[in-house]
């Protein structure tokens, strides 16, 4: 059975997909389920010594923004190859099952 899962910031989904990746804990959604409106890359990288070195998106939704909310590995090691484009989202972005949704 897939799950569907969703991410969202101050009442808007960010996105939304059945084809979800997890990764130590995180949920990584595919780049075409994505609302790319409503990020906006920032300088902001970090490394991962077995993925790679992530890159993060501030989210801004009805004048609300949660700062390096979302990040992606575009060019991940070959290890985490699944993930490549993938976006994941933490701080004030809640990431949930949908239940009892009509698609």
């Amino acid at each position: 059975m897939t799950t569907t899962m969703e991410a969202v910031f101050n009442g808007v989904v960010l996105a939304r997909s059945d084809h979800t990746v997890r990764v130590e804990g995180n949920v990584y959604f595919p780049p075409d389920s994505v609302a790319w409106q409503h990020l906006t890359p920032t300088r902001a990288r970090s490394l991962c010594f077995w993925k790679g070195v992530a890159g993060y998106f501030t989210a801004t939704v009805g004048g609300a923004t949660s700062r390096n909310a979302a990040w992606t590995y575009r060019h991940p090691s070959p290890l985490a190859r699944r993930i490549k484009n993938h976006v994941a989202f933490w701080n004030d972005v809640q990431v949930r099952p949908v239940f009892g949704r009509k698609r």
